[in-house]
């Protein structure tokens, strides 16, 4: 019983909150608000780079934190192949 009591408490916050975050982040509704007094290409470039811009951050941390692991990955890896 607590069981079922716990998974419906679980789906009850994620499709609440889901609502919440599905509004959009701030700099989204800002660009959105700005594009519709311009053209329609400038509108879409701005978003599309937003867009990778947010999607290259996380990218950028990891390989930062990761960095003396992935050279040592590349190095051996290089040195298997070169013996060869």
């Amino acid at each position: 019983m607590k069981k079922i009591i716990f998974i419906l408490i679980i789906i009850f916050v994620t499709v609440y909150f889901n609502e919440v975050f599905s509004q959009g982040c701030s700099q989204c509704k800002l660009m959105a608000k700005q594009g519709s007094e311009l053209d329609e290409n400038s509108f879409g470039s701005n978003i599309n780079n937003g867009i990778l811009y947010l999607l290259a951050i996380p990218y950028l941390l990891i390989i930062f934190l990761f960095r003396k692991k992935i050279v040592y990955f590349f190095r051996t890896m290089f040195q298997k192949f070169s013996t060869k």
